[in-house]
């Protein structure tokens, strides 16, 4: 019983401090990613060991360097609407998310991105737990992204 006690407790505390700080991080044991250097607008970017929430201007810095995978958690329908170019659709709500994600190299640098924020913070910590560390994740989604003037495509 007091095992369980301690579990859920540990399981409120990993929920509260996500939630406080607007970012999500992987508490596995396992190796972290490899660190690998990406090129942004002022030279290279070092892929994150663990996820990163970042402005607009490091994140256009990211997506457009090589070897990236862009990644927009939104709906299909809101994908079409308008996203940044060189995107894929991995919708968070979607009933294969997960598979989606295992299929991933947890080695990889990702670009991730929502309409404002709130599913991409669920979409990193999901990746993040399935070992996946070299995340970029847009501060404000789309819509502060399209508020600082950056292209969208359909």
């Amino acid at each position: 019983m007091r095992n369980r006690s301690l579990a859920l407790a540990a399981s409120a505390l990993v929920a509260l401090s996500l939630g406080l700080v607007g970012c999500s991080s992987s508490t596995d044991t396992a190796a972290p990613a490899a660190t690998s250097s990406v090129q942004g607008p002022a030279g290279p970017v070092a892929a994150p060991s663990s996820p990163e929430r970042v402005d607009v201007s490091t994140f256009a810095g990211v997506v457009t360097s090589p070897g990236v995978t862009v990644i927009d958690v939104r709906t299909p329908e809101e994908f079409a609407a308008g996203h940044i170019a060189g995107a894929v659709n991995i919708d968070v709500q979607g009933p294969d998310f997960a598979s989606q994600i295992g299929g991933l190299d947890a080695a990889g640098t990702y670009a991730v991105y929502c309409h404002s924020g709130n599913r991409s913070q669920a979409a990193v910590a999901e990746m993040a737990n399935a070992g996946i560390n070299g995340i970029y994740e847009l501060d404000g989604g789309i819509a502060a992204w399209e508020a600082a003037g950056q292209p969208v495509v359909q």
